[in-house]
């Protein structure tokens, strides 16, 4: 780890390559997705012809990224190839572009599965790539199902919460201390396997989910109902009580079998967990599988939008990095009554993403779950329901950057990944000629205006500020703002950044 002198820590690999952009510059075509990908009758894409589309439909960078935290290509997953050779010049052709893709550890054939991770660890570590792990299926499942975990009424009889899911059946967060020893030595076996063959763990990321105890849904309706529950939680009809009770076993559990085991042998390493990060009180998201917040539930009203109260769970989990998710929630649309259609989408994703910047402190970097396509969206086509533009989605990109947010990783659909891993990448790669400010800036200002206008995002570097104005209505006037104990005014300058001047 190297701490540098603003509020993050950024991680470095210790063989970063000099970038090979003026090499790789001169592509004979830029192949599109339309003309290589498979006819219906075909066989589908692995994923090295993803791979290849991506790196096909995307430039080199033209500024080496040094010490920024590479963009992460989740969908990407178990990148393999016939010959080692063919594996390494795609590798280092996505590096070259800025991106890393993920290696996820399996416990169905857990041999398997770490002869095949080894090999691509040492292929990224022979070319001073970041290797980045999922580790989500060794981190599950708490909840298997066995009648140990279940709820419990007084009577006697056993039952789980299924509101979350129609396949985990989630119980009784006080019984499922038996699994801990399960589950820490998934991880183990990995994480030695690593050790013992000398290869490096940088980037450690779970999309740990609908497992563990959940407070949402029909949760505290069961917690009421089960004995085991009610013994634990003394004033089970707070709603606060309740679940802070529920979240401090979950933290409990990702903490002792997961990131623990990791730095035992990975000090180093950054571990995480999707959506879980620090944040001033409010959760402005619900995932896809999470219902609205029911009327006997306490939360902050905004227009149609009931954003929740949010156990502050990050710093109990051991983690070494945050992980906010910021995506285009289908349901949010309608939460607000906004003309604009982009600023329904761009409002709440800032609101996400600026109380994420604002409460993570020093030495902890923020690396962000980002997708563009409507997230989520039902069966049945809801037409009124835009969707968010390219370019004000990677005006919310910048304005992330500057409010804080140290690096990206990609989720989506596969047949959405060229386009979405394009519009990221590129204002990655452009981030870039920002260096100094991404690494040693401090936000200026976290607002998210209530209205469409005028949306400034900006890092400070002693008297010179980076800034980013996205103007959601035709205004032209300059907007003032408060740094430290003076005013900077930045005009309108659509689709840039401006380093601007403080005065004396």
């Amino acid at each position: 780890m190297m701490k540098s002198s603003n509020r993050r820590t950024h991680w470095r690999h210790t063989h970063l390559p000099r970038c090979l952009a003026a090499a790789l510059a001169a592509l004979a075509c830029v192949v599109s997705l339309s003309s290589i990908a498979p006819a219906a009758d075909e066989k589908p894409l692995t994923p090295l012809d993803r791979a290849r589309l991506i790196i096909a439909e995307t430039q080199p960078l033209t500024v080496d990224r040094g010490d920024r935290l590479p963009f992460i290509v989740w969908p990407l997953h178990n990148l393999t190839a016939e010959t080692d050779a063919e594996l390494e010049d795609v590798l280092q052709k996505l590096a070259d572009r800025g991106m890393v893709t993920v290696t996820g550890w399996s416990t169905r054939n857990r041999e398997a599965s770490l002869k095949e991770a080894l090999r691509s660890a040492a292929l990224h570590k022979k070319l001073g790539i970041p290797v980045v792990v999922d580790s989500t299926s060794v981190m599950s499942l708490f909840f298997n199902g066995d009648e140990s975990t279940a709820h419990v009424t007084a009577e006697g009889e056993t039952f789980f919460d299924m509101s979350q899911s129609d396949r985990v059946k989630i119980g009784c967060p006080f019984a499922a201390g038996g699994r801990y020893d399960e589950i820490r030595k998934q991880v183990e076996f990995f994480v030695q396997g690593y050790k013992e063959a000398n290869m490096p763990l940088d980037i450690v990321v779970a999309d740990w989910e609908i497992d563990g105890p959940i407070e949402w849904n029909e949760a505290w309706t069961h917690a009421k109902r089960c004995a085991r529950c009610r013994k634990n939680i003394a004033n089970i009809e707070n709603f606060a009580e309740f679940q802070a009770a529920y979240r401090i076993v979950r933290c409990e559990m990702q903490r002792e079998c997961y990131s623990k085991v990791v730095r035992a042998s990975f000090p180093g390493a950054l571990v995480g967990n999707y959506a879980v990060y620090p944040h001033g009180g409010l959760r402005y998201w619900y995932d896809y599988f999470e219902t609205n917040a029911a009327d006997d539930q306490p939360y902050v009203a905004d227009q149609q939008a009931r954003y929740r109260p949010w156990f502050p769970e990050y710093s109990l989990c051991g983690y070494t990095f945050a992980m906010p998710v910021v995506y285009t929630w289908h349901r949010t649309f309608d939460w607000y009554d906004f003309e604009n259609p982009d600023y329904r989408w761009f409002y709440n994703m800032l609101l996400v993403a600026s109380n994420a910047g604002r409460s993570t402190g020093p030495g902890t970097p923020l690396i962000s779950f980002v997708h563009w396509h409507t997230t989520a969206p039902p069966k049945d086509a809801q037409p009124h329901v835009k969707q968010f533009s390219e370019d004000a989605y990677q005006e919310l990109l910048w304005h992330m950057l500057l409010r804080g947010h140290d690096g990206l990783a990609m989720w989506c659909m596969r047949d959405e990944l060229t386009k979405e891993t394009r519009l990221v990448q590129q204002v990655y790669a452009a981030s870039l000629q920002y260096k100094e400010f991404l690494d040693q800036g401090k936000p200026i200002c976290f607002d998210t205006p209530t209205q469409p206008g005028p949306v400034v995002s900006g890092l400070r570097l002693g008297d010179r500020v980076l800034t980013r104005r996205t103007d959601f209505e035709p205004t032209t006037g300059q907007v003032k703002l408060t740094v430290g104990d003076q005013v900077l005014t930045v005009p309108r300058a659509a689709g840039q950044c401006q380093v601007l001047q403080l005065g004396p």
